[in-house]
């Protein structure tokens, strides 16, 4: 009996770790000592390159809802409620491009995107608002069920309230990225912020090595006294600093 308990038991909950390993895929620090995040990574411009072209390329693409006839065939369902709302307008704030636009940002940067169901009294779709990943949380309760946890802020959406809410999976659109339980997905970024912190190690490097051009080691050597070391030093800078001196 033990063994077919075993065998039908729920799955595991989803987590940020490899299996069998204590390493999680965080943001944080890098090997070069500099902290990546999200908002850090898409300063660096290859990043940046890279999230807009793909985000712009997925939200440019064409959306229509089709409804299959009887002979196979297939036409726009352009009178279904959710027509309007894929093609045109997810919600009153945003159109269908920029919806698309910041889900596919959010899967870019942390591997999850998620987005809150809005039904009305009959159980329709009648809106859909893109949620922070970095404030959303997937678990499994007693019974094995997938739910998700949301912590809100005074700018979010007044569809929901204050504090902490859980929402049930019928009530979240998740779209994961690369992961290993196929529930929730890694962040590009965290998997490569070694490579992405000294890519910003090397900008800063490069950037205070051209602000100082000049400084060489050694001591400068005065038969006097020198009455104004600022103008000195001033000269010196005005005369070997800089990018254009380096």
């Amino acid at each position: 009996m033990s063994i077919i308990s075993g065998l039908f038991r729920s799955r595991d909950k989803p987590t940020n770790s490899t299996s069998g390993s204590a390493y999680r895929f965080f943001f944080g620090g890098s090997t070069s000592g500099k902290p990546v995040n999200e908002r850090s990574a898409l300063q660096m411009t290859a990043v940046y390159a890279c999230v807009r072209i793909l985000s712009e390329a997925i939200a440019g693409l064409p959306v229509h809802l089709y409804k299959y006839q009887e002979d196979g065939s297939k036409e726009k369902a352009l009178k279904h409620s959710l027509y309007r709302l894929l093609h045109d307008a997810p919600n009153p704030e945003m159109t269908s491009f920029v919806f698309r636009e910041t889900l596919m940002t959010h899967l870019l940067l942390w591997g999850n995107a998620y987005a809150q169901i809005i039904r009305n009294g009959k159980g329709e779709v009648i809106a859909l608002y893109p949620l922070m990943p970095n404030r959303m949380t997937v678990d499994r309760d007693d019974k094995g069920k997938l739910y998700y946890q949301y912590q809100m802020q005074d700018s979010d959406a007044p569809t929901m309230k204050t504090g902490t809410v859980t929402l049930k999976t019928t009530d979240v659109l998740h779209i994961p990225g690369l992961g290993f339980d196929g529930l929730v997905g890694y962040s590009p970024i965290a998997m490569a912020k070694n490579a992405i912190g000294m890519a910003i190690a090397c900008e800063e490097y490069g950037a205070k090595f051209f602000a100082n051009g000049a400084t060489p080691g050694g001591i400068l050597e005065h038969p006097g006294t020198v009455k104004d070391p600022a103008k000195v030093r001033e000269s010196w800078n005005s005369a070997f600093g800089g990018s254009s001196n380096a």
